[in-house]
């Protein structure tokens, strides 16, 4: 198993502003929001926590005074916050100015996110300057029918984001550029002309890659190995982003009984991360 990660993790506003979930919640940050009786940072930093191969966390937030309680409650030595910026992309390089790499990167609304899942995707990234995690369609509908409504769609089937990253090398940091548009790829195409290129572009939005040939793609653009890592729980793609999926995320975790249990058997399909070049995204 890889050791010595730095995991970031982004829990800070969005342009300033106050998320409607917050908002109804009657909390200052999303970060706050309960989901299944505790906030959703603290789900993601019980998972972190509990993993293998994570070193230093640190937490990225726009007032970080407020989750100071979570971290005393929590009780680990290893958990840092740091200020975050106005957009995302400064927001990671601030954390990881304040750590050392390689880093696992995360949002504080994947709830779902598990021990499990981070040693998966830690292992399955080895060798790679950057990778993104990936739950198949199939895989996510299992987690939940009514988890995810966006998918990306490659000649080999049909992914959804993980939001979940590792960056290898601080010259690896240079690939989360394309997220300073917002990222949204799914949601807003033309940033994929801005991020990838206009050939990546028409690839991406007719389906005519596969997802390891859209990857080998990229990578020849940032000049990086840059790798898609598939894991094998569905749920890691269900963020919460509204009250449809923090309704959905309160289910499954219910279900489970803790963020820090491994899916039922019948919702992991199989246990082996896929890796760049395997068969199955041929």
């Amino acid at each position: 198993m890889t050791s010595g990660f730095s995991a970031i993790v982004l829990a800070g506003k969005r342009d300033g502003r106050l998320d409607p979930l917050a908002a109804n919640a009657g909390v200052s940050h999303k970060c706050l929001v309960p989901v299944a009786g505790k906030p959703m940072l603290l789900h993601v930093l019980e998972a972190l926590d509990a993993a293998q191969g994570i070193g230093r966390i640190v937490v990225s937030i726009d007032t970080p005074d407020i989750i100071a309680p979570l971290i005393r409650q929590l009780g680990s030595g290893r958990i840092s916050v740091e200020p975050s910026a106005p957009n995302l992309v400064d927001s990671v390089f601030g954390a990881a100015n304040a750590s050392t790499p390689p880093f696992l990167v995360t949002t504080a609304d994947n709830v779902n996110l598990t021990p499990a899942s981070i040693a998966e995707i830690l292992t399955a990234s080895q060798g790679a300057d950057a990778a993104v995690a990936f739950a198949r369609r199939e895989r996510v509908i299992v987690a939940h029918p009514d988890g995810q409504r966006r998918f990306y769609r490659f000649r080999c089937g049909e992914y959804s984001n993980c939001n979940t990253y590792v960056l290898g090398s601080r010259e690896a940091l240079k690939a989360a550029e394309v997220f300073r548009g917002g990222g949204q790829f799914a949601k807003f195409p033309m940033r994929i002309v801005r991020a990838f290129g206009l050939v990546n572009l028409i690839r991406f939005r007719y389906g005519l890659a596969t997802l390891d040939g859209a990857f080998r793609g990229f990578s020849r653009r940032f000049g990086l190995t840059i790798r898609p890592v598939l894991v094998s729980d569905g749920a890691l793609a269900i963020d919460v982003d509204n009250e449809r999926t923090l309704h959905v995320a309160e289910t499954i975790l219910g279900e489970r009984g803790s963020a820090l249990r491994e899916p039922p058997q019948e919702m992991r399909l199989d246990r082996a991360p896929h890796r760049l070049g395997d068969p199955l995204l041929a």
